[in-house]
């Protein structure tokens, strides 16, 4: 009887493309998640930076736009980069919630002095703003300094008297900052714009700490002449912009991170890139 030879079965030396061709698929699905999931990110992102804004301005009194744009942005450093880019992962994130609690802490305060100082803010006396560092209230020199001096208009006391009432309801640090145009000064009392700068803070904080009451330990200064300008310095208009003493009710991310005010280059690279967007 014959017996049959088993012929050895064929290896199939290419079983191997299966599995890679389920890993390829199971990258591709892997990326196209990650993809979905950043562009949902974005357009959450957009709807929280809305809300905010929507929220802020429904709020404040009419007439009134305070700017937020460094809060919901982010602010912006000499080189044009946000303070997410230099996070590290989970940076973006982590600044939208910085921007969140900022604008929570600071709203009531927001509305209150713009529901107090509704006329100053319409007669064009006072800014008010909000920025990561805290709610900014920027007071015109030439609504409270006569020119060259740093002794504040009593008329505008009673003003200072309604700043003062919103800030003995927080204890939240204030700062007071001195600005000046670029035309030089030198005069027996001040030998540059340095020292107008700081003398109008200072005279700004007697008069909170002596009249209004708040005390000075809550209170700080800084002078900054002409080196933080929000305007040119080339019209009579834009030098009337820059004269002005900021009073900065500070944030709790300020007073954790030492935030300062951003530089005419920062403000001109985050103006820059908001009209890109």
């Amino acid at each position: 009887m014959a017996i049959r030879r088993k012929h050895p079965e064929h290896e199939n030396h290419e079983r191997w493309l299966v599995s890679y061709a389920d890993f390829i698929t199971l990258m591709f699905a892997f990326f196209v998640v990650m993809f979905a999931s950043s562009q949902t990110d974005k357009a959450k992102a957009k709807q929280v930076s809305e809300s905010i804004q929507r929220a802020i301005d429904e709020g404040t009194s009419v007439g009134l736009k305070p700017r937020v744009a460094a809060v919901l942005g982010g602010t912006v450093d000499d080189k044009g980069q946000g303070n997410a880019m230099a996070m590290g992962p989970g940076g973006a994130q982590r600044a939208r919630q910085e921007a969140q609690d900022v604008v929570a802490e600071l709203t009531p305060s927001l509305r209150a002095l713009t529901k107090e100082l509704e006329q100053e803010i319409k007669d064009g006396k006072l800014v008010i703003s909000l920025q990561l560092r805290g709610l900014v209230v920027t007071l015109r020199q030439a609504a409270f300094f006569p020119s060259g001096t740093d002794e504040v208009d009593p008329k505008l006391f009673p003003v200072l008297d309604s700043l003062a009432r919103t800030l003995q309801k927080s204890a939240s640090p204030v700062r007071l900052e001195g600005h000046t145009d670029s035309v030089p000064i030198s005069t027996p009392r001040f030998r540059s714009n340095w020292d107008l700068s700081a003398a109008r803070a200072i005279a700004v904080l007697k008069v909170l700490s002596e009249r209004c009451g708040i005390p000075p330990e809550r209170l700080g200064v800084a002078g900054y002449a002409d080196t933080l300008p929000v305007d040119t310095n080339e019209t009579a208009e834009g030098r009337a912009h820059n004269r002005r003493v900021d009073l900065v009710i500070l944030s709790q991310l300020a007073m954790k991170s030492a935030l300062e005010p951003e530089t005419p280059k920062a403000r001109e690279a985050r103006t820059a890139g908001r009209q890109h967007q």
